[in-house]
């Protein structure tokens, strides 16, 4: 790799000095910023070839030898390290784009507008982990969300904002004032409104790329299989063990994972079910046999909850529902992670599969 010399002066043009100057000496505009960028929108005329590319090799700009160069980027640093580069490598570089694309495109010089869907992920078209072909896999999976509370908030929005391509909301509730402390989908004119539809207003309103199915249907014993079995990933929103042992069995039963979060008071913990294997790693009921007494384990209508610790887990189950969807990085299969919201203290505990479970245990995996 060539490494520029650091004391070379660059002349840094304005973009409409920029212009001129391409006019007057027929220079040519070079992006240096990487695919997914140049994609999202570009200086019209401008020419594309990666700083990263440029790092491994200047000879991949061999066919601008003979040609006056002008280097423009995001905002500027990476073109004065282009230019460098290429003035190094014998190049005739005349400047860089003074405060790169953003201060061309705020100049209202001419522009060549990107695909809308490479603008709107563009962030994660840069990941290495994500690019194209993880967005593709987003915006072709479908995600079930029982739930469209507190937990469901968060979870939809960050699940729509990413290009999940479809969302089915189950959820016969209706809003409530006393719901907007902490269920951030809904506002104040829905109150009284079907939670999935004021939600599917809501997420559309953020991401109209994406399909909402709203279902206003409390999920049972006689319609989760069904409205779950297109589902790649199941998120819990519920407040109930009940709901969450049902998620669990036709999960095992579709082979397919769910992510888990329950909250009270200023504690929750999350954790994430993947069933795709039967007998791999543990099920809900490892966790939870059987539901406990119910003073013991009161709900937030009963114990109360603080108004952002919904946000907290919900975006963490929302992580680990696009993890599990771009299959990347470790999921909390087999962990369980608790969250104390008043000391913003985090600590993990190992869950085991139990031989005995009810639902997953030996030796018919039930």
């Amino acid at each position: 790799m060539i490494t520029p010399d650091s004391s070379t002066a660059i002349t840094a043009l304005d973009p409409a000095a920029a212009l001129a100057c391409m006019q007057a000496e027929s220079a040519l505009l070079v992006d240096v910023r990487e695919s997914a960028e140049f994609d999202a929108g570009h200086a019209r005329t401008a020419c594309h070839l990666p700083l990263s590319v440029l790092e491994r090799d200047t000879t991949a700009a061999a066919d601008l030898s003979q040609t006056p160069i002008l280097v423009i980027c995001q905002k500027g640093p990476r073109s004065q390290r282009a230019a460098e580069l290429l003035h190094h490598a014998g190049f005739n570089v005349r400047a860089i784009v003074e405060g790169g694309s953003d201060a061309w495109l705020a100049a209202g010089l001419p522009w060549e507008a990107g695909d809308e869907g490479a603008q709107r992920y563009s962030r994660h078209l840069l990941l290495p982990e994500v690019g194209p072909a993880g967005q593709a896999r987003l915006n072709a999976a479908h995600v079930a969300l029982v739930g469209a509370g507190g937990l469901g908030s968060p979870v939809a929005l960050y699940l729509a904002a990413a290009g999940v391509g479809t969302l089915t909301l189950i959820d016969d509730d209706r809003v409530e004032l006393s719901n907007l402390q902490r269920q951030v989908l809904h506002g104040q004119a829905d109150i009284g409104r079907l939670k999935v539809e004021s939600a599917r207003d809501r997420l559309l309103a953020l991401n109209p790329r994406i399909t909402v199915h709203a279902v206003a249907q409390r999920l049972t014993s006689d319609n989760a299989a069904d409205l779950l079995k297109n589902a790649d990933v199941v998120v819990d929103g519920a407040d109930n063990f009940a709901t969450r042992h049902l998620v669990n069995a036709i999960c095992h039963d579709q082979r397919k994972p769910w992510v888990y979060a329950a909250i009270q008071r200023f504690d929750g913990h999350a954790a994430v079910f993947d069933l795709r294997q039967p007998g791999a790693m543990p099920c809900y009921r490892c966790l939870f046999p059987e539901a406990p007494d119910a003073q013991f384990a009161p709900n937030c209508a009963e114990a109360g909850v603080l108004g952002v610790l919904p946000g907290l887990l919900g975006t963490i189950q929302a992580t680990e529902t696009l993890k599990l969807l771009l299959d990347i990085g470790e999921t909390l299969s087999g962990r369980v992670l608790h969250v104390d919201a008043l000391t913003m203290r985090m600590r993990e505990s190992r869950l085991q599969r139990d031989p005995e479970c009810p639902q997953c245990g030996h030796p018919t995996m039930r």
